[in-house]
């Protein structure tokens, strides 16, 4: 396990815009299936050059697949953080965006670091990424709390960016919604560090994530939002979640995926 230290957690993450893919839209939530399935978000920050990884990795696969959870809809995605990438190996997929963003749940959840595998529930409940006893645990706390409904529709791919519509019934409280494109699965093959030699598997590997509005209490937040593709040719999954602010816990999210 490493833990990351919080100096240069200034960087942005950058975002290419990718021209001439084609998809066609495979609809997996609606309005309607929100309300009857409690959506839960799972993060799993993890690392290529961790050893320690890849069975949080496998975890977080297993549940995106098999949905354990009678009543509720698991919305995962793969965080790789790049404090492991002077080490051997530097992950793909690593950026220091999702680094900053798993230090704000460190200080908010008073933890003495980031470290990885770190599995995140709801922005509220956090433990060792590859404990499924802890994740059942948090699963059970997320689905007994109130969610608000959130919808992704109007979803087309124009001059490579995803353009689509997000919107929400009126907010318990303030908020701010956030956007997120994660590749639909990804493979590795690590040539050296501490997994050298293994092929790693990935599923919902975030890309890009964008903060595209904020909402008062009382308010239902209705906006077309533009978000960047940044591979080619790939299946994505689009996800929205509202989150409190200072990065607090998660309100409620949704999921939709587009195919090639």
């Amino acid at each position: 396990m490493r833990r990351f230290s919080r100096s240069g957690i200034s960087r942005r993450i950058t975002v290419v815009a990718v021209a001439g893919l084609l998809i066609t839209f495979l609809s997996r939530s609606t309005l309607g299936d929100s309300a009857a399935a409690t959506p839960v978000l799972v993060e799993l920050f993890t690392s290529e050059g961790c050893s320690s990884c890849p069975p949080a990795d496998a975890l977080l696969h297993s549940l995106d697949s098999t949905q354990p959870v009678t009543g509720v809809q698991l919305i995962v995605l793969e965080e790789h953080v790049d404090y492991w990438d002077d080490l051997g190996w530097k992950d793909t997929y690593s950026s220091h965006a999702f680094t900053v963003r798993q230090q704000i749940y460190a200080d908010r959840l008073r933890l003495e670091g980031p470290y990885t595998p770190q599995m995140v529930v709801d922005g509220s409940f956090e433990f060792v990424g590859s404990n499924r006893e802890r994740a059942n645990q948090a699963f059970e706390k997320a689905r007994t709390l109130p969610k608000l409904v959130v919808r992704i529709s109007s979803l087309k791919v124009e001059n490579g960016n995803l353009r689509a519509r997000i919107e929400t019934h009126a907010l318990p409280s303030p908020a701010e919604v956030f956007v997120a494109l994660a590749l639909e699965h990804a493979q590795s093959q690590v040539l050296h560090g501490e997994n050298g030699g293994h092929r790693l598997e990935h599923v919902a590997v975030l890309r890009n994530l964008v903060s595209v509005g904020r909402a008062a209490k009382g308010v239902m937040f209705s906006k077309d939002v533009s978000v960047a593709l940044t591979a080619p040719g790939q299946p994505y999954r689009v996800i929205a979640f509202v989150q409190e602010p200072k990065q607090g816990k998660i309100l409620g999210a949704a999921v939709e995926r587009i195919q090639k």
